[in-house]
């Protein structure tokens, strides 16, 4: 398991957003330059983010970014989901990969099963709030 660069400025992008949102709607052009990340990239990622509802856009001369709900709400487990796909620690556990013939005769199986719970429930229990109060 190992996240992407796409799942790591997505939690850039999200916590920028969350630091700046005394300011209302803010641009991707912003972020970019505050961020050091590429402003196409971050394009491509903030229409993942708003598809899945963890952003969303404002249109005209004062559009840019919001939050689709407070910091507090949104858990580093539902970027991840959205941006990642799966973190599963093995393929066979990865909700769309090809079954595994062998998982019932696999010792190692409920070991994976296992982590892959830990990795679930932690990433769901830190917000970005969390993160942001430096509360891990």
């Amino acid at each position: 398991m190992m996240v992407s660069s796409k799942g790591r400025y997505a939690m850039r992008l999200v916590i920028d957003l969350a630091q700046h949102t005394d300011t209302g709607a803010v641009s991707l052009k912003e972020i970019s330059d505050r961020q050091e990340v590429s402003l196409k990239y971050l394009e491509s990622i903030a229409s993942m983010l708003n598809k899945g509802g963890i952003i969303k856009s404002m249109r005209g001369k004062e559009g840019g970014y919001l939050l689709a709900r407070p910091a507090s709400e949104i858990s580093v487990q539902q970027i991840m989901a959205i941006t990642e796909g799966s973190l599963a620690p093995v393929a066979c556990l990865e909700e769309n990969g090809a079954p595994c013939g062998r998982s019932e005769l696999c010792l190692t199986f409920p070991l994976w099963q296992k982590l892959d719970g830990i990795i679930e429930s932690y990433l769901s229990g830190v917000s970005i709030q969390d993160l942001i109060d430096r509360r891990i």
